[in-house]
């Protein structure tokens, strides 16, 4: 996987309004109502990121899940990071 200029990344972006750019990766925190909603959102956002072999670096503090997606092998943001990023968004889209 070829890593995106910051040109691209900043493209790519404007099409994901709930993630932003820096230290070298993109992220995203969404709000749920309570902790279950966000358990559960984290468990279907777990099968896609099996089915992409791509794993995020993520938290849960009670309803809030924050992700931070980048490419380790490339040594940062990559197309593969776009392809969870939207998938992450259809699956929350879906919980809401």
């Amino acid at each position: 996987m070829e890593k995106l200029s910051k040109n691209d990344i900043e493209t790519r972006l404007l099409r994901l309004p709930d993630w932003e750019y820096f230290d070298n990766a993109i992220h995203a925190e969404f709000e749920f109502e309570n902790f279950k909603d966000c358990f559960s959102a984290m468990s279907r956002i777990a099968f896609e990121c099996e089915a992409l072999n791509h794993h995020p670096d993520w938290k849960n503090v009670y309803n809030v899940l924050s992700i931070s997606l980048s490419t380790h092998d490339a040594d940062g943001v990559t197309d593969k990071d776009f392809k969870l990023a939207q998938a992450i968004e259809a699956i929350i889209e879906e919980e809401e």
